[in-house]
């Protein structure tokens, strides 16, 4: 896979993991309350909103409000399972917190599903969960 195309994949990772979060903590999400989530430009999140609509991963209805579809829940959940894991396991490690989300982020795209499942099963014994 080129840069490009998998820095566009883990974009549209990042933007369905936000609305995840987003509406768990919100009795409606907009595209303005990902923006600010994110820090990122109006425009910017409208453009990524009609590309995750058009490629079947939120519907937005008629007053603005994003939902993921089946197939964006699955997509966002199972990065934001990543990025919590790895993100307690790098607290857990003696790494800042703040430093550790961060990496978790970066960490969450790039790792196989392979990895990440002998990974996870590590983790979870390590932190007692498991």
């Amino acid at each position: 896979m080129s840069y490009i195309r998998h820095k566009a994949e883990e974009s549209l990772e990042d933007y369905l993991e936000t609305i995840l979060i987003l509406s768990s903590r919100l009795s409606v999400v907009r595209s303005v309350d990902v923006a600010t989530e994110l820090n990122f430009s109006k425009p910017s999140v409208s453009v990524a909103v009609k590309n995750l609509k058009n490629r079947g991963y939120i519907t937005v209805s008629e007053e603005g409000y994003l939902s993921l579809t089946e197939d964006g829940r699955k997509i966002a959940e199972s990065v934001y399972e990543r990025h919590t894991l790895l993100t307690d396991w790098l607290v857990h490690l003696g790494v800042d917190p703040i430093i550790a989300a961060g990496d978790a982020c970066k960490m969450e795209h790039d790792i196989t599903p392979e990895s990440y499942e002998a990974m996870k099963k590590c983790i979870l014994s390590v932190l007692g969960r498991g």
